[in-house]
């Protein structure tokens, strides 16, 4: 790095991505540095920088040495999982500086030697308690996903048994009886149970009374007759649709047809209606959000019908480095991988990672958000004009 780079860094501030120390701290404050660094987005640590008033101190030749035997010491013993570092030291005005680089860590969550576990909050930090955020922590390092996790007090009397049979029949060309295994071995074999209990996926695809374990992982739909949302303007609006996957996605789909206007297709009275936007744009992106969507988020899935516009609102950010740009090219990483499974033969669903592309080109009209602040990721489909 150069030292302009660096002066550039240090008139900027503290940030996320950037901490200074004038000296290098005691090793457990040290080591939390970097296990919060590990397990958010990397980062630099500058030592040599006063961290409040932004002025050099530069080191000795023989702090530099100690420096770098404490770094390595600290990376290895007191940072578990243990990470690698990069350290380089920069002469800036005259003051000998060392670089350290962090890099985002691929086996979340590290911890300190004590066990706790650190991201960073802006140019600070903050120790992580919540069950969701270490469970999200480990999906990002793919050391579990959200839909392999067990639902406690499910048992296969929780099975509609008659729609497993039909998926069974779609997926296999075969009946169930014909397969000759039992029901629990079979939703073992495709991850919808373990130890005798549903796992999510299959309470999701299968279950019959889903509503009563996780009722926060359905669809709310609203339509307002306006640009925002306020008071009075409700026309329509559901509370979280019960059912199976299916039936939440019927359910969802039935709300945005009876909500939009319908264009006809021809010149003459008994000419055929369409909607005002085609109805594949919402059998895409209905189903991307409820295959997709971060499960280790709390939520529903959210559609806002305005009268410029329909807003389709899904927990959860892109997962790791996935970007606009990637979807959009047909680039996808598996978040739900026994979901995505199991929805071929389920929902209108291809697997394929072309389902945001299809949308797009049915309906150019579309702009998705990821808000990594908001944990959301959106997509604002606008109205034509009539």
């Amino acid at each position: 790095m150069k030292a302009l780079e660096i002066l550039d860094l240090i008139s900027k501030g503290e940030s996320c991505t950037v901490q200074f120390k004038e000296r290098l701290p005691h090793q457990d404050s040290l080591a939390q540095e970097m296990v919060a660094f590990s397990n958010t987005e990397g980062g630099l640590l500058i030592i040599g920088v006063n961290d409040k008033t932004g002025s050099l101190n530069g080191l000795s030749f023989d702090e530099i040495q100690t420096i770098n035997r404490q770094l390595v010491k600290v990376t290895s013993q007191s940072v578990f999982p243990s990470i690698t570092i990069t350290t380089e030291t920069v002469n800036v005005e005259g003051n000998n500086l060392i670089v350290v680089g962090i890099k985002e860590g691929f086996s979340k969550p590290y911890k300190d030697r004590l066990g706790s576990i650190y991201m960073k909050n802006g140019s600070d930090k903050r120790r992580v308690t919540s069950n969701d955020e270490i469970s999200r922590l480990l999906q990002s390092s793919k050391a579990m996903f959200a839909d392999e996790m067990i639902i406690q007090g499910t048992t296969t009397a929780d099975v509609n048994l008659e729609y497993y049979k039909v998926f069974i029949q779609k997926k296999y060309n075969k009946t169930f009886d014909d397969l000759g295994i039992e029901l629990r071995q079979t939703l073992e074999n495709l991850n919808l149970m373990n130890e005798g209990q549903l796992t999510l996926a299959g309470l999701l695809f299968f279950c019959n009374n889903r509503q009563k374990y996780r009722p926060q992982f359905s669809i709310q739909c609203v339509s307002v007759d306006s640009t925002t949302i306020t008071g009075n303007t409700f026309t329509d609006n559901e509370a979280p649709f019960e059912g199976t996957m299916k039936e939440v996605f019927d359910k969802t789909i039935s709300f945005i047809g009876r909500n939009l206007k319908k264009i006809p297709t021809g010149e003459t009275f008994n000419s055929h209606t369409a909607w005002e936007i085609p109805y594949e744009v919402f059998e895409e992106l209905i189903v991307n959000s409820l295959v997709h969507r971060d499960y280790f988020i709390s939520s529903t899935i959210k559609v806002f019908i305005f009268t410029d516009r329909v807003e389709i609102l899904s927990p959860g950010k892109l997962p790791n480095s996935l970007t606009i740009n990637n979807i959009l090219s047909g680039i996808s990483i598996a978040r739900n991988p026994i979901l995505q499974n199991i929805a071929q033969h389920t929902l209108p669903y291809k697997g394929l990672g072309t389902g945001i592309m299809r949308a797009v080109s049915l309906y150019p009209c579309i702009t998705f958000i990821n808000d990594p602040d908001k944990e959301q990721f959106s997509a604002v489909i606008k109205r034509k004009k009539t």
